[in-house]
């Protein structure tokens, strides 16, 4: 098998590929809000089909207590190595959908680009791995064993993978375990995440009185909880934008020179970076560019905030309660628990005697990095090399799949994070759009991993 012959079948199923792409985008299946959970198994049910007219000989739905996970395999040899695909069909929710251009569960392909909810996360990238299986089959060219594990709960912090991975290690079993669920660096740069950051998500709550009272009355003497909030909020950072919680840096791995110097090659415009995505300037840690303050260093941030009245018109209340959910980005070698249980006894003790606060853990992972000596990378960047014609360069992402940790220690195995994204696809955002040229490029690229993987894990076996 060469490019040549791949790039052949590729074209000649191009608009195939895109029409079950589009097909599976527009099931709603939002992990997050119970109102989806029936579109959930649905989108589960596709997936299983979807690997079945691919080409396995085995695939389940898989029920757990919360969304299923579908898995499937095909064994061609047991003597040969094995590759464990690893996704997610779960989305985000699509709010605020007045700000999208069209429906986000109506995929439209405009400009190059397939805009819907999940098409670059996760659904347009795992599913590559699907169609590059098929390619592979219909080729004869089939060269590892290939498992498929693709969840409903990613977007929501994997609640049930971690007790499905310790219940089926014999049947994970593998060499590797490839992902599709990061970005690339440009169309023209490829490049193969070998860090990510880890993940601390709390939910704050300020309670002042204990209730609603009338701003008039009582405003000037008893504390609001969301003025509160906001001054608490406003003081866990400081001019140099230093997170302010007392031991958050205790155990922050410090990047080399040397390394931070080999990122600063990545081709990185300034001005076509803040246009992308709509701002003036930027705004990061002193001392660190923008690149390095959303990879290699943590960060805190409020993720929502709400209280009081918001409805329309006015309504002058003194709110009883203040609410926030604040998300902290860490690096190697911060521990996510540690992480949250000091912000919590910080937040406790910034609080003023007017008020009560609460901090609620929820989910969170720890960070991660991946050595670019093992075949799985070697693997990677051969096949990358092969269809981008160039090498591509080894990056620290600034996301957080808290799922390549668990992989690690429940089942021994590295994870190769080789994405097709990029970081202007607006994942999580309205207008969220994979463009077609990385989808079909995974879809190319995909197969070569399977052959290189094929030679290198066969002769560390041996």
């Amino acid at each position: 098998m060469d490019l040549n012959q791949v790039r052949a079948y590729i074209n000649s199923n191009q608009d195939r590929f895109l029409e079950e792409l589009v097909e599976l985008l527009k099931i709603p299946s939002v992990s997050a809000d119970s109102a989806y959970k029936n579109d959930v198994q649905i989108c589960a049910e596709h997936v299983k089909e979807s690997l079945l007219s691919a080409g396995v000989d085995v695939a389940e739905v898989c029920q757990t207590d919360g969304h299923p996970i579908v898995y499937a395999e095909k064994i061609v040899d047991p003597s040969k190595p094995t590759i464990l695909v690893y996704g997610h069909y779960d989305v985000q929710p699509a709010d605020p959908v007045e700000l999208w251009n069209s429906p986000p569960f109506e995929p439209v392909i405009k400009d190059g680009k397939i805009y819907a909810r999940g098409s670059a996360d996760d659904k347009g990238q795992f599913y590559m791995h699907v169609k590059a299986f098929e390619l592979l089959q219909e080729m004869g060219e089939l060269p590892c064993n290939v498992k498929f594990m693709i969840e409903g709960e990613e977007e929501v912090g994997s609640v049930n993978l971690g007790i499905f991975v310790k219940e089926n290690k014999e049947r994970l079993k593998a060499d590797v375990i490839l992902i599709s669920d990061t970005s690339i660096i440009d169309n023209d740069t490829p490049s193969i995440t070998v860090g990510l950051r880890g993940l601390s998500y709390v939910e704050v709550e300020v309670t002042g009185p204990s209730k609603d009272l009338h701003s008039g009355v009582y405003g000037g003497a008893i504390d609001n909880p969301i003025n509160v909030l906001c001054e608490m909020i406003a003081s866990l950072k400081d001019d140099n934008d230093h997170i302010t919680v007392e031991g958050f840096y205790d155990r922050v791995e410090e990047v080399s020179a040397e390394d931070r110097a080999e990122m600063a090659k990545a081709p990185f415009n300034k001005e076509e970076y803040m246009a992308a995505v709509g701002v003036r300037a930027t705004r990061s840690e002193k001392g660190y560019s923008p690149r390095e303050g959303a990879s290699i260093r943590p960060t805190l941030d409020v993720n929502g905030i709400w209280g009081g009245y918001i409805g329309e018109g006015a309504k002058t209340v003194l709110p009883s309660k203040a609410n926030a959910k604040i998300s902290m980005r860490l690096v190697p070698d911060q521990d996510p628990i540690e992480i949250t249980e000091l912000f919590r006894k910080h937040f406790e003790k910034i609080a003023p005697d007017t008020v009560s606060v609460k901090v609620e853990a929820h989910h969170g992972g720890d960070p991660i990095v991946i050595p670019t000596d093992f075949p799985g990378y070697v693997a990677a960047s051969l096949a990358m090399e092969d269809t981008f014609g160039k090498k591509p360069i080894p990056e620290r992402g600034g996301g957080s799949i808290p799922i390549v940790a668990l992989f690690e220690e429940e089942l021994g195995l590295k994870s190769i994070l080789m994405g097709f994204g990029l970081d202007s696809d607006d994942i999580h955002s309205p207008n969220e759009h994979y463009g077609v040229f990385n989808y079909l490029k995974g879809i190319e690229t995909i197969p070569f991993f399977h052959l290189h993987f094929a030679k290198l894990g066969l002769a560390k076996k041996i």
